[in-house]
């Protein structure tokens, strides 16, 4: 069921990319990404509700406090560097270049989460690293 999620999640990041391209056309980057925030926070507060899942806020430890708000911090960062982006360039530029977070994914959980880190994962950093800067030339 993962792998579904995955490919749905992959399905809806390119048709944001897409639809967030046009969408900003004429719109500050910053206003946009307000607009789009607005938008996920009801969805993700209106998924919370639909699945009663809002009684486990009261269990929710320090620490995960901690992290989903570091979290939630480095998403703002990304979305609104990722809108000033799309708006200054290409979005079949821009978003190659946004996806090098998996590689930098990969090797911060290995440094951090000691992940393990393969031979298959090297190989597949190098090639997306080597495809991103295909792509972007």
């Amino acid at each position: 069921m993962w792998l579904l999620f995955a490919i749905l999640s992959a399905v809806f990041a390119a048709l944001t990319s897409i639809l967030a391209k046009v969408g900003i056309d004429g719109v500050n980057s910053n206003l946009a990404t307000a607009i789009r925030t607005c938008v996920v926070v009801v969805m993700a507060w209106g998924m919370v509700f639909v699945t009663n899942a809002q009684g486990g806020i009261n269990t929710i430890s320090r620490k995960s406090w901690i992290f989903l708000i570091l979290s939630g911090l480095a998403t703002g960062a990304s979305w609104l560097c990722y809108y000033k982006a799309l708006q200054m360039g290409e979005a079949s530029k821009v978003v190659p270049i946004d996806k090098l977070s998996v590689v930098i994914t990969l090797v911060l959980a290995f440094v951090f989460l000691h992940e393990e880190f393969t031979t298959k994962s090297l190989i597949g950093c190098v090639l997306i690293g080597a495809g991103t800067l295909i792509m972007v030339m």
